[in-house]
């Protein structure tokens, strides 16, 4: 029986969410795309910016994360958003739930802007959690886990380059999370 079919019918199971959002998002790296792309132009602004400067690039930059992967997005025939899935819709409210923490983002960039690059780097990735229930796959546990580790060694191993070093193990995290998505075996429709 088809997805088609079974939607007619109304008895989705998780496991026909799953491979509908599989096969809807195209293997879903075009946000991961999109971040490395903007934290690599954060880290090679970081190197020639003072650090406060560097602080709101870094804010500013990372809010344009979400438009430049629909414009990838687009281009790899991605569905990042799909209203008829409840995965994605999960996938979505996600994101919500990760753009809450600006209300700590911006007052620690008003009282200690030092601690803003970990904050972003870590909050901004904690949706990976939930993409790896979605998926069905450690792809996005490994990504969180990874990227959580690597940003507090980078912030407390280079305190006077804490941006562009955070940067480079987003980056890094990122990268592996890429090859992993796009290599991993998925289940057939």
């Amino acid at each position: 029986m088809s997805i088609a079919q079974i939607k007619e019918r109304n008895i989705l199971t998780l496991d026909d969410y799953r491979r509908e959002f599989e096969q809807s998002s195209n293997r879903s790296v075009s946000m991961p795309i999109a971040g490395t792309i903007i934290w690599a132009v954060v880290a090679v602004l970081s190197t020639q910016l003072n650090e406060g400067t560097a602080v709101y690039i870094l804010l500013f930059a990372t809010g344009a994360i979400f438009p430049t992967a629909l414009m990838i997005a687009k281009i790899r025939n991605e569905n990042l958003v799909s209203p008829s899935n409840p995965l994605a819709k999960l996938m979505g409210l996600c994101i919500l739930m990760v753009n809450l923490l600006w209300v700590v983002h911006i007052p620690l960039l008003l009282n200690a802007p030092e601690f803003v690059p970990l904050s972003l780097g870590v909050g901004l990735g904690l949706h990976w959690v939930v993409y790896s229930w979605i998926v069905n796959h450690p792809v996005g546990l490994i990504h969180a886990i990874l990227r959580s580790v690597l940003i507090v060694a980078a912030w407390y191993l280079f305190p006077n380059d804490g941006i562009l070093a955070i940067s480079c193990a987003i980056i890094f995290a990122y990268l592996i999370s890429i090859y992993q998505m796009l290599t991993r075996e998925l289940k057939p429709a």
